[in-house]
C-alpha cells in the first residue's frame, strides 16, 4: 500500500519530517516537487488555437455507436 511522507532535499540527503512507517528494507519511490518553470509552461495568450479547431455540425447528434442503447 503507497504512502506519502513529506519531506526535503538538501546538501545530497533527504530529510523526512515523520517518521517511516516501515522499519524492514522497503522500496522506495522519490519524486522531486521543484519550483521550475518547466520548458512547455508559459503565458497562456487568449485566442491563440483561433482557426486551428473546428467542431463538426453534427457535434450535438446522438453517436451511432449509442443507438443500441436508447
Amino acid at each position: 500500500m503507497p504512502i506519502a511522507i513529506k519531506g526535503y532535499y538538501e546538501k545530497g540527503q533527504i530529510i523526512m519530517e515523520e517518521d517511516a512507517p516501515v522499519h524492514t528494507r522497503t522500496e522506495v519511490i522519490i519524486t522531486f516537487l521543484t519550483a521550475e518553470k518547466h520548458q512547455s509552461e508559459g503565458k497562456r495568450i487568449p485566442g491563440a488555437l483561433k482557426g486551428k479547431v473546428s467542431i463538426p455540425d453534427d457535434f450535438n447528434e446522438p453517436l451511432d455507436d449509442l443507438k443500441d442503447h436508447m
